[in-house]
């Protein structure tokens, strides 16, 4: 480090600055003065930092960083030393970014371990913005339309406030509820369970985590909004949020009703309770490729919903969290499929009209209770309990041509269900010594119960030689499923030196299925038939135990996992089809390599390695030697003889961020290869009664692997005034399936490239545009395929712009080029959202705001979906044009102060109508 004077006759000065958890801060400014010294110097990523040659006994260091506190300090150099070696100085986080401080680099990335984190403070965002305005600033994250999070190309699963889960963890409730003024860090987490987070042993493949730190003086109070808004076509939206908070506990309601495509909860989103890594094996699974583009949820929808998250800690030792939510929808979509299937002897070629009516009411409760009963010992119980009914109506028309010849299938489906489920999981850790001696054990209970009641009508009319065939096909259908799974896993943890150890670990995962399935058929003069080869009944039992030993050595910049695990499966079942008992019985024995490797070559680059193998075993609907009827246009027939898949897969990760610059690089490989995969042997017959029908059974092949790459660079200039990012991928897929006995190789690659500027040289003005391409293509041996290629270019343009200090005007701009679609699916819509807001009071706390969505009226959703031997092609129609006039009023205390005189206040506003607009959220509150 090389101070910003010249070199003097004097003594070396040296010392290190770290914060409260004892990491280096890096680029904090120190400042030496004495009555003969004025220096200054730079910590580097270590946190060091050196004066070469102090002339003066006695001085004074002043230290600077942002989100810190400034600190100032006295030395003095013994007569009888030739230098001074300062103890580490730590620096306390401050509330307020320090105005004295200018740093002409970028935004401060630090990387701990598994976790990248930001500094919110780092990030311009306008006045009012949400936590996912925030989100979207983050270097190698993205924030689609949906509100859905990827970080350095991966999915986050789930959210945490303060490391705790937010609604179950799921992600919008949070991200489009928190202002983002009460945030002090965003971090993105790999997070491999709950074993790895107490043991700091990593094993399997981790979830991405995005959690938000909120400090201490901003969890104290309360905040909360309201607001209303009627527009035109009838649309409305009412609601509010209340958070109050005093650090030892929280409590937050969410309610909200619209009709404007608005869900406030993701009810796909679970608890991650006492998260347990599968000891077990996975389902095996196909691959294929997809495409679309645009925002916001298919159809037009209207909810209410209502949900309450809360949190409290008892007393230093209890910590108990959990959320109740519930959300009645009711959604109608109308939808245009064209679709191509392709045999070596035949093409089916399928244009597809449909309406379907879904309503729905959900209820979804996770609990938690943490309980450290000493230093040495940590107990966590998660009971979970959901229960979700359900009314289906579609009602679609297929015109289907094989070979030349014409089909028109009337499908007209009712189907009502009601699946109630419920669980309980748990972990006890107890450290036995300080050497690292540990012991683990974790369980998981679950079941659940599906009852559905269909009414099915197919009406099929086969045109042949001038003349038509109808068949007339009404079925009533009974279906009543039970599971019960669960397991327990057994780790003991013994040290070898300071830096090594082994891991004994154990697993023991099952499951039972109960699966009943009863068909009858209505005759058009109204007769009702038991129909057997309509009907199944079938349970089954699947155990595995896997026995492991891994060895771990660990320093300050390498981390090194080698081991492995034997695993012997057991699969029973029974199956009564057309009177006759079929038994099936299985076992399998499988070893399963494990290898981590890290190497930290300093605080901000990181290079990981990981292997994983793992083993698949088939369904029971695919190895049970029977034939499910239940859609007679596409049959299944299992077979008995498949063997189990084994999986192999690598991920490599590189992490950089230089702080001298700013610049931030992450990049991700990952390849998987499968032995013995499971794949579908499609094949197409003609019936004299359902005309075309498509035929899939199953077998075991090699040749599967497939490779994803993602990268993104961020380069800001002028202390993030602007910020460059490019970002891109590639995934290629080299799939193995069979069509008629004919082995077919499916290649498809994906590419993708984005282009992002950030224009945010004030709060007041924020301007992004964007670009972004993506190319899809796929090639079979077979041959026969047709419109293999589809192109989407996708601009983008999003901006707030307060303009005078009470008015702002946002606007969010979508133009996308399609190439390749199908004639009668392909649509290249702009979409046009705006809005201009009037603030009223001294805090700018309440909002007028006219919104206008989809102004152009172009709102539709393509997609396109590719498998071995298909290609369908997908339009569903969207919410449309509409305008709303709307007012919010928020508020919030902490620590006593009221936020109403802080002109600086941010408006909690309202989740986005339909998915859709800008930061300002046009069409909402």
């Amino acid at each position: 480090m090389t101070p910003n004077t010249k070199a003097q006759t004097g003594k070396p000065v040296s010392g290190t600055v770290q914060d409260s958890t004892g990491l280096s801060v890096i680029s904090a400014s120190v400042r030496l003065t004495s009555d003969k010294d004025t220096l200054q110097a730079i910590t580097d990523l270590d946190g060091k930092f050196a004066f070469p040659s102090v002339k003066a006994s006695s001085f004074t260091l002043t230290i600077t960083s942002i989100g810190f506190e400034a600190l100032t300090r006295s030395f003095t150099i013994a007569a009888d030393r030739s230098s001074l070696v300062i103890a580490p100085i730590t620096m306390k986080y401050s509330s307020q970014m320090l105005q004295e401080v200018s740093v002409t680099g970028g935004t401060l990335v630090t990387m701990k371990g598994d976790t990248v984190e930001y500094n919110a403070k780092d990030y311009r965002v306008r006045d009012n913005a949400l936590a996912e305005e925030l989100v979207k600033k983050l270097d190698g994250v993205q924030v689609d339309k949906d509100g859905n999070i990827t970080a350095q190309g991966e999915t986050v699963s789930r959210v945490r406030i303060n490391g705790k889960d937010f609604f179950g963890g799921d992600i919008k409730t949070a991200t489009q509820n928190l202002p983002a003024d009460i945030i002090e860090k965003l971090q993105i987490i790999d997070d491999y369970g709950d074993q790895a987070n107490l043991t700091g042993n990593r094993t399997g493949d981790p979830e991405k985590i995005l959690n938000i730190v909120i400090p201490e003086d901003k969890n104290k109070g309360y905040l909360g909004r309201v607001g209303a808004g009627g527009g035109t076509e009838d649309r409305y939206q009412a609601g509010g949020m209340f958070r109050a908070s005093n650090n030892k506990s929280e409590a937050t309601i969410v309610g909200d009703m619209n009709n404007n495509n608005n869900q406030a909860f993701n009810f796909n989103t679970r608890g991650a309770g006492a998260r347990r890594m599968p000891g077990g094996m996975g389902g095996a699974g196909g691959a294929g490729g997809a495409g679309g583009f645009g925002g916001g949820s298919n159809g037009l929808t209207k909810s209410y919903s209502i949900g309450l998250n809360v949190r409290s800690d008892i007393n230093d030792k209890i910590t108990t969290y959990g959320n109740y939510s519930y959300n009645h929808s009711d959604n109608t979509t109308t939808n245009i499929t064209d679709a191509t299937y392709n045999y070596p002897s035949s093409q089916i070629v399928n244009y597809i009209n449909g309406v379907t009516n879904a309503i729905s009411n959900n209820h979804r409760f996770d609990w938690n209770l943490e309980y450290k009963m000493s230093q040495k010992s940590f107990l966590k119980l998660s009971p979970t309990f959901s229960l979700g009914n359900s009314t289906t109506i579609l009602d679609q028309t297929n015109d289907q041509t094989t070979n030349g010849e014409r089909q028109v299938i009337y499908n007209i489906n009712d189907d009502g269900s009601r699946v109630p489920s419920y669980g309980l999981s748990g972990l006890y850790n107890f450290r036995i010594d300080d050497k690292g001696r540990n012991a683990f054990i974790n369980f998981s209970l679950n079941s659940s119960k599906t009852k559905q009641d269909q009414d099915r009508i197919i009406n099929t009319l086969n045109y042949s030689d001038d003349d038509v065939v109808d068949t007339y096909t009404r079925q009533l259908i009974d279906l009543d499923n039970k599971g019960l799974n669960g397991g327990a896993s057994l780790s003991y943890i013994e040290p070898l030196s300071g830096t090594s150890n082994l891991e004994f670990t154990y697993d023991y995962n099952f499951a039972n299925y109960d699966n009943l399935r009863r068909a009858d058929t209505l005759s058009t003069t109204g007769s009702i038939d038991y129909s057997p080869q309509l009907s199944t009944d079938f349970d089954y039992t699947f155990a595995t135990h896997k026995v492991g030993l891994t060895y771990r050595y660990r320093t300050e910049k390498t981390t090194l996992q080698l081991g492995g695990a034997v695993l012997p499966t057991r699969l029973t079942g029974n199956s009564l089809y057309l009177d006759n008992n079929i038994d099936t019985k299985r076992t399998g024995f499988y070893f399963v390599p494990v290898f981590r490797y890290e190497y930290k070559a300093s605080r901000t680059k990181v290079f990981t390695a990981e292997y994983n193998g793992s083993a698949s075993e088939p369904s029971f609907s695919q190895i049970q030697p029977v034939v499910d009827m239940s859609n007679p246009q596409n049959t299944i027939t299992g077979n008995p003889e498949l063997n189990a898949q084994f999986n192999h897969s690598l991920r490599l990760r590189y992490r950089n961020f230089d702080f001298a610059t700013g610049n931030v690089f992450f990049a991700m490989l990952m390849a998987n290869l499968s032995e013995d995969r499971i794949v579908a042997d499609r094949s197409v017959i003609m019936d004299e009664r359902y005309g075309t029908v498509q035929q899939t059974s199953y077998l075991n092949a090699n040749g599967y692997y497939d490779v994803r790459g993602f990268y993104n660079y961020s380069r800001p200039y002028k202390n993030r005034a602007y910020v460059l990012s490019f970002r891109g991928g590639a995934n290629y897929v080299n799939n193995v399936t069979y069509t008629e006995g004919v082995e077919n190789i499916a290649k498809n690659w994906v590419l993708n490239q984005g282009i992002d500027l950030q224009i945010n040289p004030q709060t007041w003005l924020e301007i992004r545009p964007g670009v972004n391409y993506t190319f899809n293509t796929i090639s079979n041996t077979t041959g026969n395929q047709t419109s293999t290629n589809i192109q989407t270019w996708a601009a983008t343009l999003n901006n707030n712009i307060t303009f005078i200090p009470t008015w702002v005007w946002g606007l969010d701009l979508s133009a996308t080029k399609n190439i390749g679609y199908g004639n009668t699916v392909n649509a290249n819509p702009t979409i046009l959202n705006t809005f201009l807001e009037k603030q009223f009071f001294k805090a700018k706390n309440g909002m007028l705001r006219l919104s206008a969505f989809d102004l152009l009226n172009q709102q539709v959703s393509v997609g396109r979906t590719i498998t071995e031997n298909s290609i369908v092609d997908v339009r569903n129609n969207r919410l449309g044009r509409y305008f709303m006039l709307s007012f919010t009023y928020r508020f919030q205390k902490f620590g006593g102060v009221s936020g109403a005189g802080d002109p600086n206040e941010r408006q909690m506003g309202f989740p986005r109508p339909g998915g859709a607009g800008p930061g300002g959220r046009p069409g909402g509150l």
